[in-house]
């Protein structure tokens, strides 16, 4: 455990307060996912609108066992782990493939609760595999990773992503100066294509999507005592295309202000204006290669679903 009981919250404190001051205002991401908003996003994977997740884990279902057979990985570590469903079709393909077997698995989650139970679910559906979570924040925390060589770091679901540029390129960098050469990575991206099939993935006409970006409201209004009028915002779901991303942003029905007694911070929101609360970048070849190569990784293989929606790319530490 890497991150102390005070942290999420400091870590929220400080955000709120940088993104609420910030002009346009924004919050990150990763503030949606209480309960309430991971049992959300759960739904939005289903729904038809929302393909990357069926995409990610069809190419999974048929290159798992070319992974486990490149990469002859003796420990698995995946970021931002969650419940590890996709995971489970790589565990599979490396426990029983060619060569040594795969030893351990090193899941990472800033949820400590959420890490104890998909962990302990996968220590019983793979007995004598070594299970070791770790209780860290992926942008902190990548140099305390255990595991014996060779490793296979995961980091699937486009989640990548959801940083920007300069963010995603320390990442990278930064994950490869904890490997060492000829270890391995295996990166979900999502892809540049048509606009509307992109719109429609982040706004559903059951407007699930809608009450996921309207629940970092929630979060806030429980955790720091706001009072935002959460049902008066509007979930807006646009491509930028200058960026080739799509952006998720709240915008306000009504002039309001929200007062955070938390923080000693008072909002006001002008009627239409916006609070972007989700960047996600979608990917072309070319670009994936060269954002690997400039950390320091050498493009292996790259894999896309039946359609060509998703890719997964295997990359080496050079």
């Amino acid at each position: 455990v890497h991150l102390d009981g005070d942290y999420l919250a400091s870590a929220l404190r400080a955000d709120v307060l940088s993104g609420l001051r910030a002009v346009p205002r924004s919050l990150p991401p990763k503030w949606f996912y209480d309960a309430a908003g991971s049992a959300l996003f759960e739904r939005i994977t289903a729904l038809p609108e929302y393909y990357p997740t069926r995409a990610e884990r069809e190419i999974l279902i048929t290159r798992a066992v070319a992974v486990a057979e490149i990469t002859g990985a003796r420990t698995l570590v995946e970021l931002g782990s969650g419940s590890s469903e996709k995971t489970r079709l790589l565990l599979s393909a490396l426990r029983t493939g060619p060569g040594q077997p795969l030893r351990e698995f090193v899941p990472l989650d800033v949820s400590a609760s959420a890490l104890r139970a998909s962990a302990a679910a996968i220590a019983a559906d793979y007995p004598g595999l070594r299970v070791h979570g770790v209780v860290g924040d992926f942008t902190e925390h990548l140099d305390l990773l255990p595991g014996d060589a060779p490793r296979l770091v995961v980091f699937l679901g486009g989640t990548i992503g959801n940083l920007l540029p300069a963010e995603r390129a320390k990442f990278l960098a930064g994950l490869r100066d904890v490997l060492v050469p000829g270890e391995w990575l295996l990166l979900g991206t999502d892809l540049v294509k048509d606009p509307d099939v992109l719109v429609r993935a982040y706004d559903d006409t059951a407007g699930v999507t809608a009450e996921f970006n309207r629940n970092v409201l929630r979060v806030l209004n429980r955790e720091l005592g706001a009072d935002f009028d959460v049902e008066a915002f509007q979930h807006v779901a646009r491509w930028a295309a200058e960026h080739e991303w799509i952006e998720m942003r709240l915008r306000a029905s009504r002039p309001m202000t929200a007062t955070l007694p938390d923080l000693g911070l008072t909002v006001s929101f002008a009627e239409g204006e916006v609070l972007r609360t989700e960047i996600s970048t979608k990917f072309r070849r070319a670009g994936v290669a060269a954002e690997l190569g400039d950390a320091g990784f050498e493009p292996a293989h790259w894999w896309t679903d039946s359609a060509g929606r998703f890719a997964v790319s295997l990359a080496r530490a050079a």
